[in-house]
């Protein structure tokens, strides 16, 4: 940064801290929530959802090797094959929109194409199986379908149209950056078999459990600890057995070079979004939540847009965002804008905008997040028209 730039960036900072409303209750009320769901987001995410993403990014970095995630996810790969597997993912890990960012960067930095990328990025938080019968149950079981739907579509769709978007930046990318003769020499089975595993102590570290959780899925979140457990101890098994001490540093090392990358900006994102919007069940961010709650009424261009947009930068953990959009519907949110927050809600928030940016830029991400917001736009005008 040159000497100008720094200048501006002084004056600007200045200008900003020297007209702080300090004095303002709502703008006091709106630094608390920004802190509170600060330390939400540590207290429930960090360990147990983000840490074991970023182990599994790690090992996805060391030990799986790129010409297998290119053969799946490359620039060559089937279509339908890539896709598919990248389209269906979160009905395997049931990941928040950012918990499911060290993932994505870890495939995509080994090879992947931009397009199987997104569509995992887009369906690992939107295509969760417990929030989509969360959501018939709670909502009806005509959204639970229309979310279910629409988030497979939705992957899909996003992910071509991105790889059409940036084909020829991706081929550069794809045929300049990788040494596809890197191998670690393991077996198949073992690398497998030690990404399951992870991905399993992954899946219930993070089980949340709904309020009214029943049967089967009582049974998990009841014991989700004990199989946790005799994952982590079958994890330990493998590392003694399959891996020399060095291949071990170098999966700590690619876990911490993630956790370096994603976390200051997740932090930094999860902040600015608690103090514009407070957390899920508060109204003391600086925009207040019942002004939200007018702006979404009837089934209109501009309240599903709104939705759309608020959906996007809002951050929702997973599950939160069934009993917020209850509420929204309880004070007259219409059917279509509320399909249209499912569908950019989950997905998407400013956090992980921000660590987006960060692995693939500016331009995709922008691409991105208005592909999300127009197509969940125009899925809620649908539904609001079809469903009244």
């Amino acid at each position: 940064m040159d000497q100008k730039k720094k200048l501006l960036l002084f004056v600007g900072a200045f200008i900003v801290i020297y007209f702080l409303p300090v004095e303002s209750m709502r703008f006091q009320e709106a630094t608390i929530e920004a802190f509170a769901l600060l330390r939400y987001y540590a207290r429930e995410h960090v360990l147990f959802c983000l840490i074991p993403a970023f182990f599994i990014a790690g090992a996805i970095a060391n030990f799986i090797s790129q010409g297998a995630i290119i053969k799946y996810f490359g620039q060559k790969a089937k279509k339908w094959v890539s896709y598919s597997i990248a389209s269906v993912s979160g009905m395997v890990l049931a990941v928040c929109s950012c918990t499911v960012l060290p993932l994505f960067a870890g495939i995509y930095q080994r090879g992947a194409g931009i397009g199987p990328a997104v569509a995992f990025l887009y369906s690992g938080p939107a295509i969760n199986v417990l929030a989509i019968i969360l959501t018939a149950r709670v909502l009806g079981w005509q959204l639970g379908l229309a979310r279910a739907v629409g988030a497979i579509v939705f992957a899909i769709v996003i992910g071509l149209l991105m790889a059409f978007f940036f084909r020829r930046e991706d081929k550069e990318r794809l045929e300049g950056d990788f040494d596809l003769e890197t191998e670690d020499g393991k077996p198949l089975g073992q690398r497998v078999a030690f990404l399951f595993n992870l991905v399993l102590i992954l899946i219930f570290a993070a089980w949340g459990r709904p309020e009214e959780a029943t049967g089967f899925w009582l049974l998990i979140a009841e014991y989700k600890w004990v199989f946790a457990g005799i994952l982590l101890v079958i994890l330990g098994a493998m590392l003694y057995k399959w891996f020399e001490k060095d291949e071990m540093k170098l999966w700590v090392s690619s876990t911490w070079d993630f956790a370096q990358q994603i976390l200051p900006l997740l932090f930094a994102g999860v902040f600015i979004a608690g103090f514009l919007m407070g957390r899920p069940e508060s109204e003391a961010g600086l925009i207040p939540a019942h002004y939200i709650e007018n702006l979404v009424g009837g089934n209109s261009l501009t309240a599903n847009m709104i939705a759309s947009v608020i959906g996007a930068f809002m951050y929702f953990a997973t599950l939160t965002e069934v009993p917020i959009l209850q509420g929204l519907i309880g004070s007259g949110m219409g059917n279509g804008p509320a399909l249209a927050l499912l569908l950019a809600g989950p997905a998407l928030s400013l956090p992980n905008m921000l660590v987006i940016h960060s692995v693939i830029g500016t331009k995709k991400t922008l691409t991105f997040v208005v592909l999300v917001v127009t197509m969940a736009t125009i899925a809620g005008m649908i539904y609001g028209n079809i469903v009244i």
